[in-house]
């Protein structure tokens, strides 16, 4: 299973990841930040009852104000849920840059250790060439 998640890692071109994560961050960010200052929609207004006597004209437009009010409301509810999606967008973009970069990190640490342990490995049998010469 250990072989898979490495083919996987090593299929990932990992220099375009990194140096595109201040990318979608900034974006990430640009995103949150149109859409939290939009105001959202107003807020639906109550419409008078209409009565059997009332003039078919009145009706229809007490129903078309009732599709109206009913519409402002889904507009008011969708703008929530995409100030909630693109808050959740930038907070993932966040955590996406400070995992590449922990990754470079790490990375970088390890291309040391490598080369401290060749270093370490060279010198081993360098001793031991000596000690047996």
């Amino acid at each position: 299973m250990a072989i898979g998640w490495l083919s996987v890692l090593q299929a990932v071109p990992w220099s375009d990841v990194i140096s595109n994560a201040p990318k979608v961050a900034e974006g990430a960010k640009k995103l949150w930040s149109t859409v939290s200052k939009k105001p959202a929609a107003p807020a639906p207004t109550a419409t008078g009852s209409t009565t059997a006597s009332s003039s078919p004209p009145a009706q229809a437009l007490a129903v078309l104000e009732g599709r109206v009010a009913a519409l402002e409301a889904a507009t008011a509810q969708a703008h929530e849920q995409l100030v909630a999606s693109s808050e959740l967008i930038k907070a993932l973009a966040e955590q996406n840059a400070q995992l590449i970069q922990r990754i470079e990190t790490n990375r970088v640490r390890v291309m040391w250790l490598a080369g401290l342990a060749l270093l370490g490995a060279v010198t081993g049998v360098g001793s031991l060439l000596l000690a047996q010469g």
